[in-house]
């Protein structure tokens, strides 16, 4: 059985993702979204849908890119 590198379960149904050149082995979606997500730098929030980028980087929501300085985004109505 392989291991999970986010949380460290053994598990017989494990799946890896390649991301950036490295593969990680994960028992569960949530596993590697809590890994793999980008952080929004503005609220902590994991980003798991689209997201807006700005500056380099990558928010939740274009409300928190604006609170950052980032005042040209704009979420899809």
């Amino acid at each position: 059985m392989a291991k999970c590198d986010s949380c460290g379960n053994e598990y017989d149904k494990t799946f890896e993702i390649r991301y950036e050149g490295k593969t990680s082995t994960f028992d569960s979606f949530e596993c590697a979204i809590h890994l793999l997500a980008p952080e929004c730098p503005e609220c902590g929030a994991k980003v798991i849908g689209h997201g807006v980028e700005g500056n380099g980087e990558i928010f939740c929501c274009a409300n928190c890119a604006k609170r950052a300085g980032v005042t040209t985004l704009k979420d899809r109505a």
